[in-house]
């Protein structure tokens, strides 16, 4: 087993929520190297030949099981870019736990740049869960930078549950989705920025098997001078159904700005699409107030519900 030091014990604790551990299927990338890996009986992780990164084969066999790739950069000034590859098998149910944490202590940006492509057989159930974190004293940015691209063959579940809450300067995620016939495809996006942080999300899904359906759900807080932007495209190609929902907090001088796309291509395509960006509630923060919390504390205890 590796020897983790303080800092990426700190980090791993904010990015991997079901505690990570060295044992079962798991690799952690630190600052551009594989630190640790294993396999289990159903998955097996293999490095890149040809580039930075991981192939990771999981089998029908598999049920309810755990995959864990976290990355931490704790180096000041790096640029670390990795692809990695998943091949589900059809029949496997499978949680994939993901996340990337900078601790930046230096003056120069340390950056993360994952791109992720996976690849789900008929039948197949993924979860797939990211989280990306900042932290550290030092005025270097933490700049985080994920691609995801999801391939999913008939009658797959595919679950994207992606949190960003604090300490990432500057983020831009590309999100592309293909779903084959009664494909299922579940999004859950959640984003906070704050000081002058700046995030924009790009997602494009191509509902081209007959039945597929898409659920897309953002929910976003704004502070400080931050500002975000949020393009999410439903193509129907097919009879299907997608519905796509954007909801944002704005405070003090950020700016939001929501882009929600649909396209039908057929004429069973049903596509419904709403977004709606707002104040804080004062009559909310009036009552919360009432029982005893300072104004600060009310707020943060209505955007906690609002992210959840």
């Amino acid at each position: 087993m590796a020897e983790l030091d303080q800092i990426t014990k700190q980090v791993l604790a904010q990015i991997d929520g079901a505690g990570f551990q060295q044992k079962g299927a798991f690799n952690l990338r630190h600052n551009g190297i594989a630190l640790c890996h294993g396999d289990s009986e159903h998955i097996k992780i293999k490095k890149k030949t040809d580039k930075q990164g991981i192939d990771v084969y999981i089998d029908g066999n598999t049920q309810g099981e755990q995959v864990h790739i976290p990355v931490v950069v704790n180096a000041s000034g790096m640029t670390d870019i990795v692809y990695n590859d998943f091949y589900i098998e059809e029949g496997a149910d499978v949680t994939i736990v993901a996340g990337c944490g900078i601790h930046n202590s230096g003056c120069n940006e340390s950056r993360h740049d994952g791109i992720h492509a996976f690849h789900v057989g008929k039948g197949a159930n993924v979860r797939y869960e990211e989280k990306h974190y900042g932290e550290g004293e030092g005025t270097g940015a933490r700049v985080l930078n994920p691609v995801t691209k999801i391939y999913m063959e008939e009658d797959s579940v595919f679950t994207l549950d992606t949190v960003q809450i604090k300490g990432v300067d500057s983020t831009k995620r590309e999100t592309d989705v293909y779903l084959g016939a009664g494909a299922k495809l579940y999004v859950l996006e959640k984003l906070m920025t704050h000081d002058a942080q700046s995030a924009e999300s790009n997602m494009e899904v191509q509902m081209n098997g007959e039945d597929s359906t898409a659920q897309i759900i953002s929910r976003s807080v704004a502070k400080g001078t931050s500002k975000q932007v949020f393009h999410p495209k439903a193509v129907g190609n097919a009879k299907c159904h997608a519905h796509i929902q954007c909801d944002s907090i704005i405070m003090e001088q950020a700016e939001v700005c929501s882009i929600p796309e649909i396209d039908a291509k057929h004429v069973d395509a049903g596509i419904i699409h709403e977004a709606a960006i707002g104040r804080i509630n004062d009559e909310q923060v009036t009552k919360l107030r009432t029982l005893g919390m300072a104004a600060e504390e009310a707020e943060g205890v209505i955007i906690e519900n609002f992210l959840n």
